[in-house]
């Protein structure tokens, strides 16, 4: 069975910096495309990043988050500096069974169970 987990969220100040894991098991995920998703209260979810054999990122969150894997420990991160009230949400990790990258929620296999993220101005 597939379970991603993921940990790091929290309360942090604007301008702080918050670094989130998302551990993957069941399955080998170095092939295939993670990504970062955020839903605000009221909002649908969003694309925040995603990494396969390259990196891309949401216009909103780009040159302030960077996301990275560690395929021997399948653990993808997200690392967020200069944080802003805005970036306050619910954080999702997702993971794709087939190859292939995708910035749509809907192209995703496999979710975790999200880590809040609030950031105080």
């Amino acid at each position: 069975q597939v379970q991603l987990v993921e940990s790091g969220g929290g309360l942090v100040q604007a301008g702080g910096s918050l670094r989130l894991a998302c551990a993957a098991s069941g399955r080998t995920f170095s092939n295939h495309a993670m990504s970062w998703f955020r839903q605000a209260p009221g909002k649908e979810r969003e694309f925040v990043a995603v990494i396969e054999w390259s990196t891309y990122y949401a216009d909103s969150v780009k040159g302030r988050f960077t996301i990275s894997r560690d395929n021997a420990k399948n653990t993808v991160y997200l690392q967020m500096n200069s944080l802003k009230p805005e970036d306050t949400a619910v954080y999702y990790c997702a993971a794709r069974r087939d190859i292939g990258t995708s910035t749509r929620a809907d192209r995703y296999d496999y979710w975790g169970q999200g880590t809040q993220v609030t950031v105080s101005s």
